[in-house]
């Protein structure tokens, strides 16, 4: 008897303790100590035997590492190369630098509003000029800059339209990409004239029978051509794949709808963004009585070679300015858009070409020079940082944890520190992170860089833990793959931010040691 009784209070001292120790843990850690023992756990299990983690955890408040693990080894930061791009616009153009799109002919117009000769539209990259930042309409996206023209008095235009994204110099591509990258919206292609996320929208719904082709619908549909290979059927799960061969417009569209499902949308890829800027810009024209007698062509780098432009013989009628960097490092980095972050890699590099420059360099070879000297400058160890395009979407791109905290660091006291810090996803309220770390202490909290590819799962940025300590944090996890499901890449970089945001210790306390 004395005996069950002295079992049952073992059991139900056992059933306290753990209780109490996971109350603990829920709470947070309360000691340096611990924390470092409890991520030191974390990433040391077993089943991240064939991973690799990069961690570093620094204060920004007592400049003290909390904690790191492989912090010098380089890795692939995926998306988490934007913090470095829009770090470097920041410095480089400044927050309230704006972009400008130019229009230009040969002379003024005439008095009744006549252009003779073509007219051109000269893009130098804004990447704001999109119908999701005016009210889902790209015709008011488009009026500033019919307004400009309307402004200095033209009515009609005896000539061609001519888009010239020849401001920009080398492939549309970034380099690294894989060659399926451009069929995905997040590998659009780069250009000087870019718009709408230089992407079409295909709108798919089932035929009115079974057995008949799904009804597709292209808008803007400039430059493509659909090859229509899907089938309705009476019962079936939507099952629909677009595909674009590099280098072509035919888009071949296969697959099966359900009779009863409803209207679904793909957005394709444009194979010359510029193509379809004039074809969209020459609607909104003719919308305001404009007309245009000639062609809608286009111009580029390679064919300017050849027949550069000479602005000193042409007439600027107008112009017109994109949102300020300040928004468009927002724009990059809460949704993590690859398309606008390569163009302002390439708006810095074109910004510093020069003499010494020769014209086959790329406007993202000069890019990536500058980016290398501003990270020289913010304390980044040379060698710690290896890129090649500024969106993280090439899997060469490297760098390690102790770089993207120094540049955190030195970002966090920077001129422009309140538009890099707002710029960034915040953990469960919006961009990348909304969805994330939703009923913890990280939500609301963190503001952070996502970063994912096939094998590589990256956050880095701020957060304040409970006891108001304000930290900077990367956190990369490479090559892990988990074979019995359960919790993903993710979610386990997730863990660390949180642990963080509970923390009620302080990191002077490593001091004392």
């Amino acid at each position: 008897m004395y005996r069950t009784r002295f079992l049952l209070f073992s059991v139900c001292f056992s059933i306290v303790c753990c209780a109490r120790s996971q109350q603990k843990q829920a709470q947070g850690e309360t000691s340096l100590a611990a924390l470092q023992q409890r991520l030191s756990s974390h990433v040391s299990h077993p089943r991240f035997a064939g991973a690799v983690w990069g961690v570093k955890i620094t204060s920004l408040d007592s400049g003290i590492t909390l904690f790191e693990t492989n912090s010098e080894k380089l890795l692939s930061p995926a998306s988490n190369s934007k913090l470095y791009t829009v770090a470097l616009g920041l410095d480089h153009l400044g927050g309230d630098f704006r972009i400008k799109t130019s229009l230009y002919a040969t002379a003024k117009p005439s008095a009744d509003g006549t252009l003779k000769g073509d007219f051109i539209v000269y893009g130098r990259g804004d990447p704001t000029i999109n119908e999701r930042l005016h009210s889902n309409d790209i015709n008011q996206a488009l009026q500033p800059l019919v307004a400009a023209l309307s402004k200095a008095g033209v009515k009609r235009i005896t000539g061609d339209l001519v888009g010239d994204d020849s401001y920009f110099r080398g492939p549309r591509l970034g380099s690294g990409w894989a060659w399926d990258d451009m069929e995905s919206y997040y590998g659009a292609e780069i250009s000087a004239l870019t718009i709408n996320d230089n992407v079409s929208v295909l709108y798919l719904k089932p035929n009115s029978q079974p057995g008949g082709p799904c009804e597709l619908r292209l808008s803007p549909g400039a430059g493509l051509v659909l090859s229509n290979r899907t089938e309705t059927l009476k019962e079936a799960t939507r099952s629909i794949n677009c595909f674009r061969p590099p280098g072509q417009n035919v888009v071949y569209v296969s697959g099966r709808m359900g009779l009863m499902e409803p209207e679904t949308r793909e957005e394709i890829t444009s194979p010359n963004p510029a193509a379809l800027f004039v074809s969209l810009f020459k609607e909104a024209l003719a919308c305001a009585g404009i007309k245009i007698e000639g062609q809608a062509r286009t111009v580029n780098w390679l064919e300017r070679q050849g027949s550069p432009l000479n602005f000193d013989n042409l007439v600027e009628l107008g112009s017109v300015p994109s949102l300020p960097v300040s928004d468009i490092a927002r724009e990059i980095l809460k949704p993590s858009q690859n398309l606008y972050a390569d163009l302002l890699l390439a708006q810095v590099g074109e910004r510093t070409r020069d003499a010494q420059n020769p014209g086959d360099r790329t406007s993202e070879e000069l890019g990536i020079r500058e980016l290398n000297r501003f990270l020289g400058e913010a304390g980044v160890p040379k060698g710690d940082v290896l890129f090649e395009e500024g969106s993280g979407l090439s899997r060469n791109n490297l760098t390690t944890a102790r770089a993207t905290v120094a540049l955190l660091e030195f970002m966090s006291h920077h001129k422009t520190a309140e538009a890099f810090r707002l710029g960034l996803p915040i953990a469960g309220v919006d961009g990348t992170l909304r969805n994330r770390m939703k009923g913890t202490a990280a939500a609301g909290n963190v503001r952070a860089k996502t970063g994912t590819l096939r094998w590589a799962i990256s956050l880095s940025g701020y957060l304040t833990s409970a006891a108001g300590e304000k930290l900077v944090f990367s956190v990369m996890l490479n090559r892990y793959h988990n074979p019995n499901g359960g919790r993903s890449g993710r979610d386990e970089v997730d863990t660390i931010p949180v642990m963080l945001a509970e923390f009620s210790g302080k990191s002077s306390e490593a001091q004392k040691h």
